[in-house]
């Protein structure tokens, strides 16, 4: 049972001492409360002493109640932990990343420098309600960024994430016991833009167009994977016994520096090859050793995507006669899908192909193109009505 106890301080001299000037004090003017006769005290889970004076004894015994109550549960929050500055949080956050690839830490210490500490760093942790941030998020989505543009949805939305982060930090830390930033609206993702569904002749042609790099782009085209992971493919991990492709690593561009670390959300997986052109690639891999990059720019190494876009993928587009469908390598992860979704693949097979972290993100994004089976419902009522109806409408035979 946890230790709280109650002292009656009116025999204390610190308590008298500042009773009697209290009352002094009262006669000059003063409108302060007089000091708390009646002190809690109890020891918090580091073992260290806390105490909170109260005016009478009621309150006292009502606090003493509530404190019991927290310590038993494993609810307590040192009520001074609260008082931390969220920057100090904010720091202990984004030191505690371990799991995270450099590129998204670097993005997560921008967004705090540029519009978490600006706006909270100098608020104590547990002052922030929840109408404050949903005041912040307002502003966001109103007033225009660093840059001088407005922010986009998906930046207001990661914005907010490193701030949840910081907050949940806060609660994991004891410093309060449940996080503001929780349950907001926020503005709806602009993902990349509108979304491209190339059919089997268009994303040929574009193949085509590309030259060189056909092969590159019907990868892209058909298993849906992101840019830094397609051109981070070895050798090696091309398995075309299995018409598999294994994507466990991804370049990230940092301060124009190409970097290889893990693949996003850590989903390493297999992706399928079609049977038609996979063993198109096996004269890629004819020679060279297992860690070998599969696809490389003309010069040798790996591909940049400025390089790439300019040089040949928007010439291939042009030549395709794609211009205007605003088709670019990312979105050509929509086609993977689309095609996929077309072909019967359900939703696990999907995200699994793409790398997303939940079978729900693959619904929030490409639920839309599974084929609606409302139709399939009412056929199948209508045979079991037809079935009912007949029975009903058969005629009883006398008994013999």
């Amino acid at each position: 049972m946890a230790r709280v106890w109650i002292e009656d301080r009116e025999n204390h001299a610190d308590y008298q001492g500042s009773l009697e000037k209290w009352k002094i004090d009262k006669k000059a003017g003063s409108k302060r409360r007089p000091p708390g006769r009646w002190r809690v005290r109890w020891y918090g889970p580091d073992g260290k002493g806390k105490a909170k004076t109260f005016a009478t004894l009621p309150r006292a015994e009502a606090e003493q109640q509530a404190l019991t109550g927290r310590l038993d549960k494993g609810s307590y929050r040192d009520p001074q932990s609260s008082k931390a500055a969220v920057r100090v949080v904010a720091e202990e956050w984004h030191g505690s990343l371990r799991k995270q690839g450099r590129r998204t830490k670097d993005d997560y210490r921008e967004l705090l420098d540029l519009y978490v500490i600006p706006k909270w760093g100098d608020w104590q942790v547990g002052s922030v309600q929840w109408a404050d941030v949903s005041q912040w998020v307002n502003e966001l989505c109103s007033q225009p960024g660093k840059a001088g543009r407005p922010l986009s949805p998906s930046r207001i939305a990661k914005t907010y994430y490193v701030l949840s982060g910081v907050m949940k930090h806060a609660v994991r830390t004891h410093r309060i016991s449940a996080s503001p930033v929780n349950n907001h609206d926020l503005p709806r993702s602009d993902d990349d833009g509108e979304h491209v569904y190339l059919s089997h002749e268009q994303l040929e042609q574009l193949a085509e167009a590309a030259g060189r790099y056909r092969t590159f782009v019907l990868v892209l085209g058909y298993t849906g994977i992101r840019w830094g992971e397609a051109i981070a493919i070895k050798v090696g991990r091309l398995q075309l016994d299995d018409r598999r492709i294994r994507i466990v690593q991804a370049f990230s561009d940092i301060d124009g520096l190409l970097e290889l670390g893990p693949v996003k959300n850590h989903e390493k997986r297999s992706v399928p090859l079609p049977r038609s052109f996979a063993a198109e690639l096996a004269p890629l891999a004819h020679g060279r050793g297992r860690e070998d990059l599969l696809f490389t720019a003309p010069e040798g190494g790996p591909m940049r995507y400025p390089n790439f876009r300019r040089r040949d993928f928007d010439k291939a587009v042009a030549a395709a006669g794609l211009a205007d469908f605003g088709v670019t390598p990312h979105k050509l992860r929509h086609t993977a899908a689309s095609l996929a979704i077309r072909a019967g693949a359900d939703v696990k097979v999907v995200q699994t192909m793409l790398g997303h972290k939940s079978a729900a993100m693959t619904l929030d994004v490409y639920g839309h193109l599974w084929p609606d089976r409302l139709d399939e419902v009412a056929d199948a009522l209508d045979i079991g009505r037809a079935a009912a109806l007949e029975t009903l409408r058969a005629p009883v035979l006398p008994d013999s």
